[in-house]
């Protein structure tokens, strides 16, 4: 038997000011390096054979409190990166929404297929499920390998890995910042079983005036 956990990065400074990430770099602002140290601790409790994370900066800053805490090093692979939104990339929600109101509401409900340059669902399910697949391979009988990789991404990994076309993969939430999912299955064989989703833990010592952000990058 294999779990497969997959983490969504710390909140960053873009998602705090509703701007579109993308694949375009982002830092992690105070609450989301909170959230990367109140996590990694218990997903350590898991005991992850296996580190692989997404090369963009908020992932590896994620990443670099759950190696500590795991005593692994992590696999960085740019496979695991956020949906490229091409030229709607940096923009801040409300000026996507002025540009093109009518795609804007298509991308709120996460069909980023509708998104001028963006990247496919197809082509993220294909890599991502790709790079996910080479690390559960490392991983021996009984063990577990943790995936830092961003809230889309994510949610379209799990939906492709479950056999899930591309509506159903719709009906997922995004996932919050320092959210998680787990999937189980027993033999290569077998299919993978959906067992938790969108798991978080509270942060202590939270700034007064940080607040959630968007499920978004």
């Amino acid at each position: 038997m294999v779990d497969l956990v997959l983490l969504r990065h710390g909140r960053t400074d873009w998602n705090a000011a509703r701007r579109i990430q993308g694949q375009a770099d982002s830092q992690l602002d105070e609450l989301g390096h909170a959230q990367a140290e109140a996590v990694a601790p218990v997903l350590a409790a898991l005991s992850p054979a296996v580190l692989w994370s997404s090369d963009s900066d908020r992932a590896r800053s994620t990443a670099s409190y759950v190696a500590a805490a795991c005593g692994l090093a992590p696999t960085f692979d740019p496979r695991l990166r956020e949906y490229s939104l091409g030229p709607r990339e940096g923009l801040f929600h409300h000026e996507f929404e002025a540009e093109a109101p009518e795609e804007y509401a298509r991308f709120i409900r996460a069909d980023w297929d509708a998104v001028t340059g963006a990247e496919k669902l197809a082509e993220v399910a294909a890599r991502m499920v790709a790079a996910v697949s080479e690390a559960v391979a490392t991983v021996p009988s009984d063990g577990v390998a943790l995936v830092v990789s961003h809230g889309s991404a994510i949610r379209t990994c799990v939906a492709a890995l479950l056999g899930w076309d591309s509506d159903e993969a719709l009906t997922l939430h995004g996932m919050d910042n320092c959210g998680w999912a787990v999937l189980r299955r027993r033999t290569t064989a077998e299919r993978w079983r959906l067992h938790a989703y969108n798991r978080t833990v509270p942060v202590p010592r939270v700034p007064p005036d940080l607040g959630p952000a968007p499920a978004v990058g």
